[in-house]
């Protein structure tokens, strides 16, 4: 590592005395684009006939030596047409570049903030502006990335406020964390959970949906480790890199204004049945709800046909002399989808840019308030956003950003197989239920009002009085100075923070049925990490033919957090939720975790005639987390790009560029705090009499002697572009390899320990990328069609675990488990399924399905495939788009089908209820022959032994979908009839987004669902619907 540190220093010394000879005079200016004016970072400034020159900055900037009479300077960019300009006696020379069709028109950002030219690279990286961003108005960045980019999968957790978002790059390669790291301009921010678990409890979200999307330029995907080794061990799954938008050195003075609301309401409901309701074996009467009646403490719909003239006491029944008077026995289709609201988002931004030719600045505020579909729950949110840059010398530069986030809820739906989420006891909702009827959820008499006792609260019992509240506050930003010695030699120091805090409550009211006598929970959590990086960057053309750039830089990452919790059990006065108001002593702990990383890192490229481009990297990290003598790990990176057409010099009209590349990298990748030596944990008092604390050795055995985990990665790619850039192919095939996973494996029970971290097993993911767009038609009145498609094959496999080891479990629900099995994708589903005979029938004892006694594997929640297709119609001002997003395969386990069937309250257990049912299998002969099942059983008997939670087969889907997932319309209105007013560039837009489940194998759910941001996904318990989206968008400029 020093060898190498020595000899780039060495070459730019070098290089720097040889210049210092030279009588030269300093020219200055900058570029911009023609079509907006904005500043073009990238762009080569030389010297014509030397060897003297730059690059601009990301505001179009440029300084460079010049001779002290005469010269041209040659302006070049890649999809830009080049210029040659005479410098004359000028110090000062600014220019506008137009594209050129016949050139590649992208400029992508890079490793370490660097922008280059798409052909340079060696990998595969896809971009997104902030007009795809903002088409739907999604207010999770994220999701807003759906279908967009090849090879990203995105699964949103629910329709819920708040709701989190998970994303993965090119499928699972780690027992551990999946998640890509997050960029914004150069420094890393936390895409953790808020709070949230993986089965129930509250989603409170995720970090990234603090982005705001009005505040984002662009988002670039730094797709696999060949793109990302720069960033270090946390970007093994890949980088996010986010560019926000900045003020403009000589802009003006501009304000932006933007106003949407969208109005929200499920996508997809289970389909109910609505012919019997509440009870069993076909009788019910209400008394108590608790089993006074007949079959009245039952949650089940196996009752008395409904509709049928029947008079039958029901909960909402009057009482008349303490007797519960029968009122007809009808049924409420639409019971649970009169519960929901339609929910609003209503978002304001206003920005204003102003800039001299020394500075720019902008400053964005952002106001969204949300109505979940949820009765009683919301997300209000505040975002401020400033980022600035001045020209303190024509050398020294400096730039900073800052954001603050407010986020504010008073209460937030629980989800999961929890008493909290609404969806969990609509699963058991008796059919005849009136939901208004429970809106008042007190009596007069001051007893609870609800459909049943036994099992379930009232839903508006749940929401009003069971509250989950969030209060975060946000800040991250970075500071960054750079000085430009030469033309060809600069150099920046930056420093970046992500801090965020926030406090989460969670209160159960007395009377609550699983917590009577009521409960209150405090969390309060405090994360801060800081960045402090600097980067030596050089950059010169050493002859005509051979341009070399290096960089070499060190970085030094802090990360900090703490969290207490205080739980008060039981409350002393009902209604007071403080955690001095506890009946019985308070539970609190408190958590404390540091983590540190220090690393060194180069990178160089060479290019050759413009067209052979050559990039290496380096990164050398120490982390805190892992042992002495294997806390330090270096990874590298090559790749190779060659541009065909100007290396062969193809003139062509039919083929316009073509490129081939590959790339190879390695990424270490270390594990949480504390996994090396032994430590305790505190918690309550031996007895009420001494009070003393007690301590407890954990199960898992720490490990001393902990490695890094390493990504190895190969990648091959072509791009293509075809009838003067019209139509554009993208191709990458990949190859990864991920080994020395860190995974806690179990250990004899002799030990006194359950299970100990080791370094073992192996992941392999291949796959394809596809990214084929173009314009379809393009005529000279105006009209113009835009055609992208987005396509991604991924083969996962869990090649080996640890000696002995046969699944490494990720979660465990019921008797359903999602694992890692060697030899099968990652993310297996190992359950319960069907007992069949040597032809794969299913055996029936008496009529009733047999489960197996020997679990097995049922699926996987891995996808196949993932695709997008983008539309884009415009003529005139008006333009009309629209995506379809497909995920491709991959299972699913449906909660909902198991007890909605369990329960008999959907449509598909109205079958055989008249006349019973005849399952469709075989029954054994004792000879071990087979016959034909012709056992007649009633469907509440088959149901409840085809449909339970010991047998997860019958509940597994085909999680394939097909999403009509955005459509806008929008109209731009001229800006001639505005004469003198001060209005430009007025857009308003109809928005949609969810909109329509075009395909899908699973019943009664949208197949899209996610716990949280972990690796146990592929279950799906009562979950919240997902939302479909409509609305309006007004944007307008002031100048």
């Amino acid at each position: 590592m020093k060898r190498i540190l020595l000899v780039c220093l060495t070459a730019v010394l070098a290089f720097a005395s040889s210049e210092l000879w030279a009588q030269e005079r300093t020219v200055s200016g900058r570029v911009t684009s023609a079509e907006d004016g904005s500043g073009l970072p990238g762009v080569n400034v030389v010297v014509k006939g030397t060897t003297n020159g730059t690059v601009t900055d990301v505001n179009g900037n440029y300084t460079l030596q010049a001779p002290t009479t005469g010269g041209v300077l040659v302006f070049t960019f890649i999809g830009l047409k080049s210029q040659e300009l005479e410098i004359g006696s000028r110090s000062s020379i600014d220019t506008q570049m137009e594209q050129d069709v016949q050139q590649l028109t992208e400029v992508v950002v890079t490793s370490l903030g660097v922008a280059k030219e798409e052909k340079s690279l060696g990998y595969a990286v896809q971009q997104v502006n902030s007009d795809e961003l903002l088409k739907a108005r999604e207010t999770n960045v994220i999701n807003s990335l759906s279908g967009k980019i090849a090879g990203v999968n995105i699964t949103s957790a629910s329709g819920a406020v708040g709701a989190s978002s998970r994303i993965v790059i090119r499928g699972a390669n780690s027992f551990g964390n999946n998640q890509p790291l997050f960029v914004v301009d150069g420094v890393p921010i936390s895409n953790g959970d808020f709070g949230s678990t993986d089965n129930e409890g509250t989603n409170r979200g995720n970090g990234a949906a603090d982005l705001n999307p009005n505040d984002i330029e662009s988002i670039t995907v730094l797709k696999g480790p060949n793109a990302a080794a720069l960033y270090g061990s946390r970007a093994s799954n890949g980088v996010i890199l986010v560019t926000t938008k900045s003020g403009k050195k000589g802009a003006g003075l501009g304000v932006q204004v933007n106003s949407n609301v969208t109005f929200e309401n499920p996508l997809k409901l289970p389909d109910y049945q609505n012919g019997y309701g509440q009870g069993s074996g076909g009788q019910f009467e209400f008394v108590d709800g608790a089993g006074g009646g007949t079959n009245d403490g039952t949650d089940e719909s196996w009752g008395p046909k409904l509709d049928a003239g029947l008079m039958i006491p029901q909960f909402n029944s009057p009482v008349v002399n303490g007797v519960r008077q029968a009122t007809p026995w009808v049924s409420h289709p639409d019971n649970i989808k009169s519960f929901f609201n339609t929910g609003t988002t209503i978002s304001n931004n206003v920005s204003i840019t102003g800039g001299t030719d020394k500075a720019g600045v902008r400053l964005s505020y952002t106001d969204q308030r949300q109505k979940g579909m949820v009765p009683n729950t919301d997300q209000n949110k505040s975002t401020i956003s400033l980022n600035g840059n001045i020209d303190l010398t024509d050398k020294f530069t400096i730039n900073a950003t800052a954001n603050y986030v407010k986020t504010k809820s008073d209460n937030l739906p629980g989800y999961g197989y929890s008493a909290q989420n609404v969806m969990q006891q609509f699963i058991w909702f008796g059919r005849q239920v009136d939901m208004g009827a429970l809106k008042n959820y007190q009596n007069t008499d001051g007893t609870k009002n609800s459909w049943n006792y036994n099992y379930h609260n009232n839903p508006y019992f749940t929401l009003n009085e069971n509250l989950n509240t969030v209060d975060r506050n946000r800040i991250y930003g970075n500071a960054r100075a750079t000085y430009k010695f030469t033309d060809w030699l600069s150099a920046f120091v930056r420093t970046g923070t992500d801090y965020y805090t926030y406090t989460n409550t969670g209160r159960r009211a007395v009377g609550d049925l699983d917590v009577p006598n009521g409960y209150y929970a405090e969390e309060t959590f405090t994360f801060s990490e800081i960045n402090t990086d600097f980067l030596l960057s050089f950059n010169k053309a050493l002859t005509d033919d051979v341009q070399l750039s290096l960089n070499v830089g060190g970085n030094r990452m802090n990360q900090n957090s703490h969290k207490i919790t205080g739980v008060a059990g039981e409350l002393a006065i009902p209604g007071v939720y403080t955690l001095s108001n506890s009946k019985i002593p308070l539970t609190t702990t408190s958590e404390y975790k540091k983590k540190r990383i220090n690393s060194m890192y180069f990178s160089g490229q060479v290019g050759f005639l413009g067209s052979l481009f050559l990039d290496f990297t380096g990164r050398n990290d120490w982390s805190s987390t892992l042992p002495d003598g294997n806390n330090s790990y270096f990874y590298p990176s090559v790749s190779l790009s060659a541009v065909l057409t100007d290396l062969f010099d193809i003139q062509s009209d039919f083929l316009s560029f073509a490129k081939v590349r590959t790339s190879w990298a390695k990424v270490g990748s270390d594990t949480d705090p504390y996994q090396l030596i032994g430590s305790v944990s505190i918690g309550g008092g031996w007895n009420d009499a001494t009070k003393l604390p007690s301590l407890f050795v954990p199960d898992n055995i720490p490990n001393s002697e902990l490695k890094p985990q390493f990504t190895k990665s190969t990648e091959f790619g072509v791009d293509l572009r075809l009838l003067q850039d019209r139509i554009r192919l993208d191709m990458t095939y990949y190859d990864a390899k991920t080994t020395d996973q860190i995974i806690s494996v179990p250990v004899s029970s002799s030990s006194g320990y359950t299970s100990k971290n080791i370094n073992a097993g192996e992941i392999s993911n291949k796959g394809i990328e596809v990214s084929l767009g173009g314009t379809a038609v393009k005529s000279a009145g105006g009209f113009q069609w835009d055609v992208t498609v987005n396509y991604a094959w991924n083969r996962n496999k869990v090649v080996e675990l640890a000696p002995g080891v046969d699944s490494y479990v990720l979660g465990t629900y019921w008797s359903l488990q999602v694992a890692a099995i060697p030899g099968e994708r990652f993310g297996s589903l190992f359950g319960y399924g069907f007992q069949r005979d040597p032809d794969g029938n299913i055996i029936h004892v008496n009529g009733i399905p047999q489960r197996d006694a020997t679990a097995k594997v049922l699926g996987s929640y891995t996808p196949d495939w993932t695709g997008g297709l983008m539309n884009e119609v415009s003529y005139k001002g008006v333009s009309l788009s629209a995506l379809v997003d497909v995920k491709w395969g991959g299972d699913l386990y449906s909660m909902t089908t198991t007890w909605g069937r369990y329960a008999g309250v959907l449509d598909e257990t109205l079958l055989g209820r008249e006349n019973g049912i005849v399952g469709k299998g075989v029954i054994a002969n004792g000879d071990g022959s087979y016959r034909t099942n012709d056992v007649v059983v009633s469907a509440e008997q088959y149901n409840k032994a085809a449909f339970v939670n010991t047998l997860a087969e019958s509940s597994i889907f085909d999680a394939s979908y097909v999403k009509l997932r955005e459509v806008r319309l929008g109209y731009t209105i001229p800006n001639s009839i505005f004469q003198n007013l001060p209005f430009r560039d007025l857009n308003i837009s109809f928005v949609g987004r969810n909109l329509a489940l075009l395909y899908s194998k699973v019943p009664h759910i949208d197949p899209e669902t996610a716990f949280s941001n972990s690796n146990v996904q592929g279950i799906e318990f009562g979950q919240l619907p997902s939302a479909r989206s409509l609305g309006f968008n007004v944007s307008f400029k002031l100048q």
